[in-house]
């Protein structure tokens, strides 16, 4: 094991190597995983900068708050090639090409990372994670800027972080509704050849062509496990599960209980209080992304415009017939701010998940239905 006192005989019989691990099966992996393995003449290990612990108390809490705390931890190889390998995940290592006082110096730098008061560090999904932390220490130890290669296809044209996660997350579309629900327009800009190594599988392509100075930074690539790059990866969700023909299913739903409202000029209260109270649940948690949580892209969030704790107004107040006047004034306001909500989606502003579309869409004729069908008897209490 890699411990902090322990010293190398000669940085010069030091290999190191950035290796990248391809896609699990589990939501947390579908980017992959990178480490920096270091074959020492007294210990072959992995320095990995994505450990985390479940059992940790208020874990959940703390995550979606965004206290996403992870550390550094020193690895045996064959460790990490085994279990791996048994997931059927790809293992690429790319042999960096430094010199004897460059290995020191990044040597050093993982000794220090890894003392008991340096280990821990604030995670970033986007920004500061498994593969950019390595990437950033080698850098740090080479004492100049990488280039990385390009992105491999279709990610070498303009892309934004949510884009690149839609190509990853093509198998799991309900893991990307819920991205889409929980992180705002902050994952939308057009990112950078350099941004778009938060994901290690593309990292491991840019890495192909990296250069400090002009100089190719990687001297031999090595295929450690010829697994397919998506091996482990589940086969894609049926169609007749994905959120887009759940949430069209409920769509076609409001619309048929619609026209029988319209017809017997009387709301269907179960449908309402079950639609937006689903709604205002959700609602809660996005509010408590944008105004309580510290993650960097939660905030801002324009579906706020759609999901608030408001949208439980109908859930309670709709059993109640003395506070038609309550419901009938949300929906107004609620329909406003779902037609202000497609507009700024249209002109960009953020990205939604087309599963989205059905529900706004619900959401909307509902409150139609029930303006124009309380709206004689609002004016006549006036």
């Amino acid at each position: 094991m890699f411990v902090c006192n322990a010293a190398v005989a000669q940085p010069s019989d030091t290999i190191v190597s950035f290796v990248n691990i391809y896609p699990g099966s589990e939501i947390y992996e579908l980017e992959g995983h990178s480490v920096i393995r270091l074959e020492m003449p007294e210990a072959d290990i992995a320095i990995s900068y994505g450990t985390y612990d479940f059992d940790q108390p208020n874990f959940v809490y703390r995550f979606v708050k965004g206290e996403t705390d992870y550390w550094v931890t020193a690895i045996p190889w064959d460790y990490i090639e085994r279990a791996y390998s048994r997931e059927n995940r790809r293992i690429v290592a790319h042999r960096l090409n430094l010199t004897s006082q460059q290995k020191q110096r990044l040597i050093d730098l993982l000794k220090y990372n890894l003392q008991p008061e340096n280990r821990t560090y604030r995670y970033n999904y986007v920004k500061d994670n498994c593969a950019t932390r390595p990437l950033n220490m080698v850098e740090a130890a080479l004492g100049d800027s990488i280039v990385l290669g390009e992105a491999l296809q279709p990610l070498d044209s303009e892309q934004s972080f949510r884009s690149v996660m839609r190509h990853y997350h093509a198998n799991y579309p309900w893991y990307q509704f819920g991205i889409d629900l929980a992180l705002g327009s902050g994952i939308d800009y057009p990112i950078s050849n350099r941004e778009k190594a938060f994901a290690p599988v593309v990292l491991d392509y840019q890495l192909l062509e990296a250069t400090v100075n002009g100089s190719r930074l990687v001297d031999t690539v090595l295929v450690v496990n010829d697994m397919r790059p998506d091996a482990a990866v589940l086969a894609p969700t049926p169609w007749y599960a994905s959120p887009i023909a759940v949430c069209t299913l409920i769509l076609i739903i409001a619309i048929l209980l619609t026209i029988k409202d319209l017809r017997r000029k009387k709301i269907t209260r179960w449908f309402d209080a079950t639609l937006f109270g689903i709604f205002g649940l959700a609602g809660c948690v996005i509010t408590f992304l944008v105004f309580i949580s510290v993650h960097e892209a939660t905030s801002p969030n324009i579906l706020l415009l759609w999901l608030n704790p408001f949208c439980l107004i109908p859930t309670i107040f709709i059993w109640i017939n003395r506070c038609k006047l309550i419901i009938f004034s949300y929906q107004i306001v609620n329909f406003v701010a779902l037609m202000v909500l497609l507009t700024l989606s249209a002109f960009g502003v953020q990205v939604l998940n087309l599963a989205f579309i059905p529900l706004i869409l619900a959401d909307a004729i509902r409150a139609a239905s029930y303006i124009y069908l309380n709206i004689k008897s609002i004016k006549c209490r006036e």
